[in-house]
């Protein structure tokens, strides 16, 4: 079990290295923002989509059949990324890998943190961590997964 989580979290280091951008525009959270809400229909999803750059909310979406609970989610898991660093999935793989929780053993309030799948650092690269874009509804590997999946497309899209 601990052997399966150090492979998926080599594979979420991974992830954050190849998917930097060179910069990113509030046209770009538009674009970005949209794809996903495409994307969650095509597969007969309902996510809220939310994307922020430095504390600046640029694109959020509650689609038909999420909740208000969806917009905590994505609140708690964008302060994961903004005090770790690395996309909520990473986070709390690091500690199932040391056999631990996050919600025992971080010390973060849960009411503020939460550490599952969905929320994925903004980087540029040179720079660092600048936003995030996340998803909520799925189970968290589901809201991990799509958020990259797309975010990988877009990115091979651009010039």
């Amino acid at each position: 079990m601990q052997e399966d989580q150090a492979r998926l979290l080599e594979e979420l280091a991974r992830q954050e290295q190849d998917l930097q951008l060179s910069a990113f525009s509030n046209g770009d959270a538009l674009d970005l923002g949209l794809r996903l809400v495409e994307r969650a229909r095509e597969l007969g999803k309902a996510v809220t989509v939310d994307i922020s750059r430095n504390g600046h909310q640029l694109f959020h979406h509650a689609m038909e059949g999420t909740s208000p609970d969806n917009a905590d989610w994505v609140r708690r898991k964008n302060n994961v990324v903004q005090r770790y660093g690395h996309s909520s999935y990473h986070v709390g793989t690091q500690y199932r890998c040391k056999g631990k929780t996050f919600e025992a053993d971080s010390g973060a309030n849960p009411a503020d943190y939460a550490a599952h799948g969905g929320a994925f650092p903004l980087i540029i690269r040179g720079t660092g961590v600048i936003g995030t874009v996340t998803v909520s509804g799925l189970p968290q590997k589901e809201d991990h997964e799509l958020v990259t999946s797309v975010l990988g497309t877009w990115l091979e899209a651009r010039p």
